[in-house]
């Protein structure tokens, strides 16, 4: 069961692919998780803070970023780009890139192994919430050498790091299918959940999963929402969910969890909050995600924060 979301309809490119879009977004996601791996200095320097002091901007975390810039527009120059360190670029194709260098930089910085490198490609309008929908896009796990993508229609997948173009050959060795829990019961519901930066915003986080915790089997923070929707599709979790992302925090895994099986959704069942973003995500099997959805948002329908 997919969603797409109002206003992100639209075509792709003459001649560009699905399959030819997913073994971009492997080969590039691979590469920067190699380049944070390989290449972290035994000191890390924090090059600054952004929404509060215990939100951090590591020197890898641009760099990254820069790497990625520059395999993108050199594979794909008409097509925009959009991350999370600020570095936009406008396109002309119809085609962004939604691109986190460090998803779990504060892990990073700790050398805590649950971190990611996430690289989505979408249709729409990346910046607008519920006007875009991801067509491919991988999750790269530097620490496991893991990395997990799909394209719209194709399956969602596991590879090991060394198999980068298997987006079009599901025959090459070391592929597995994805798939998300059968669970549909919410006491018995393993639920992953994240923190914003905002200390008044950790402080209503903590309230709501005061009301959550007694409804569920328990509670898991990982510091990756990329990992964590990774989780809700490989079934090592039953349910997600998490107010305060960013395109870039959900566009790869989001699709991720579609192609396994599951559903993504937002704070409303219909409207412009439908589709999973700031005010609420979502992911689990189909018989589980309102149930979920319903613990976190309010009678009149808005997240409960």
């Amino acid at each position: 069961m997919a969603t797409t979301p109002a206003g992100a309809e639209g075509a792709l490119p003459q001649g560009v692919t699905v399959a030819g879009l997913e073994d971009l977004c492997i080969r590039f996601a691979t590469e920067a998780a190699r380049f944070i791996r390989d290449e972290r200095p035994e000191r890390m320097g924090v090059a600054a803070t952004k929404s509060s002091e215990t939100d951090v901007v590591t020197v890898m975390d641009r760099r990254s970023e820069e790497l990625l810039h520059r395999l993108i527009q050199a594979a794909r120059p008409d097509d925009g780009i959009l991350g999370e360190e600020g570095a936009d670029v406008a396109g002309t194709s119809g085609l962004t890139w939604v691109i986190d260098p460090i998803d779990g930089t504060v892990n990073y910085l700790y050398e805590v192994p649950a971190y990611a490198v996430s690289v989505a490609v979408v249709l729409g309008d990346a910046r607008a919430q519920g006007g875009w929908v991801p067509v491919a896009g991988a999750v790269a796990d530097p620490c496991l050498r893991l990395v997990h993508h799909a394209g719209r229609g194709t399956g969602a997948w596991t590879s090991p790091e060394g198999a980068e173009g298997v987006g079009d050959r599901r025959d090459a060795p070391g592929p597995d299918r994805l798939s998300v829990s059968a669970e549909d019961r919410l006491a018995r519901t393993l639920l992953a959940t994240g923190f914003g930066y905002d200390p008044e915003v950790r402080a209503r986080q903590a309230e709501v999963l005061l009301r959550v915790l007694p409804q569920v089997r328990d509670i898991r923070r990982i510091g990756s929402a990329a990992l964590d929707l990774v989780r809700v599709a490989e079934g090592s979790v039953d349910a997600y969910a998490e107010t305060g992302l960013n395109a870039w925090d959900l566009a790869a895994g989001w699709l991720v969890v579609e192609e396994a099986g599951g559903v993504v959704v937002g704070a409303e069942e219909h409207g412009p909050l439908s589709a999973p973003g700031k005010a609420l995500t979502v992911a689990a099997g189909p018989a589980l995600v309102e149930q979920v959805r319903s613990l976190f948002v309010t009678p009149s329908g808005g997240a409960s924060d």
